[in-house]
């Protein structure tokens, strides 16, 4: 149910720490005003252009005379990857998306840019205990630089590859666990349980469902109906519009009302290899579903 890019705005505020890199030493400042640090320079020759997409490791810290703190830590929100963006136009003259293009692939590097131009970017929107006068510190390692269309070229390739993985994954645990599912097209495999009434639930329409959320390996991992996950109102969506992962918009169109059903979800049409949370990337994920309502 996420996107496979990390919002840029996010990365806006924030700073990465990345191993053994250190982000001390001698700031030089471009003539936009922006201040930079490359940490290591290897050799390449490509450097990022607003429109590409880009793969780095980012830390964003906010630093002052007494303390030093974590804002952003992509590898804590990104199940250790890369986060992977679009490159954008700088915000306003010095702020750290130049730093970006002065990059090639395995170059790490250290920019601060001052409150002060963030806050006046944002309207104004910052935490309060960010104070005029102090620098937000981005710690960076550009990982790799593509066009958007060579991005999307090499998602589709992995996709493919991984869905065979999955469609394996799956066949090896139905085969052991005696479960006959059919399968759709797209890779989806699915079991009634129990057949509702009525129609199936078309583009567009509200529906409410239950639902229990678990890895192949018996692990939930989130859940309306168990009270340890402290969310037990039934869950409420549009079917079709991409409001949920492909799995689901898929699968909850495929079952009548009163239906309860398990879907067998190949990582594509689930988190991909980002992940979400504790479900790590590539994972095959198996629900247990029950159509409460069509409206």
């Amino acid at each position: 149910m996420t996107n496979r890019f990390v919002p840029v705005a996010m990365l806006s505020v924030a700073v990465l720490g990345f191993g053994a890199c250190k982000s001390g030493g001698s700031y030089k400042k471009t003539k936009e005003g922006l201040e930079y640090n490359i940490i290591k320079d290897e050799k390449g020759d490509r450097k990022p252009i607003v429109g590409d997409v880009v793969a780095m490791h980012i830390t964003i810290r906010y630093k002052d005379d007494k303390t030093d703190t974590v804002l952003l830590r992509s590898r804590d929100i990104n199940s250790g990857q890369p986060a992977e963006f679009v490159l954008g136009p700088a915000q306003f003259k010095g702020a750290w998306e130049e730093g970006i293009t002065m990059l090639t692939a395995g170059d790490s590097a250290s920019f601060r840019v001052p409150v002060d131009s963030i806050k006046k970017a944002s309207g104004g929107q910052m935490p309060p205990f960010m104070k005029d006068g102090q620098k937000i510190q981005y710690d960076v390692v550009l990982v790799s630089v593509k066009s958007q269309a060579e991005a999307e070229q090499q998602m589709k390739s992995n996709a493919g590859k991984q869905a065979e993985t999955d469609d394996r994954i799956i066949q090896e645990y139905l085969t052991k666990n005696n479960i006959t599912a059919q399968k759709t097209a797209s890779g989806l495999y699915y079991v009634v349980e129990k057949e509702g009434t009525g129609a199936t639930p078309q583009k567009g329409q509200a529906v409410s469902v239950n639902y229990t959320g678990k890895t192949l390996d018996g692990k939930p991992f989130d859940s309306n109906v168990d009270p340890q996950f402290q969310h037990t109102d039934p869950f409420q969506f549009n079917v079709g519009q991409g409001m949920v992962i492909p799995g689901w918009d898929e699968g909850i169109m495929l079952l009548k009302k009163g239906s309860k059903a398990k879907l067998f979800v190949p990582s594509p049409l689930a988190y991909g290899p980002q992940g979400n949370g504790p479900i790590a990337p590539n994972s095959v994920l198996l629900f247990d579903v029950e159509l409460l309502d069509i409206k």
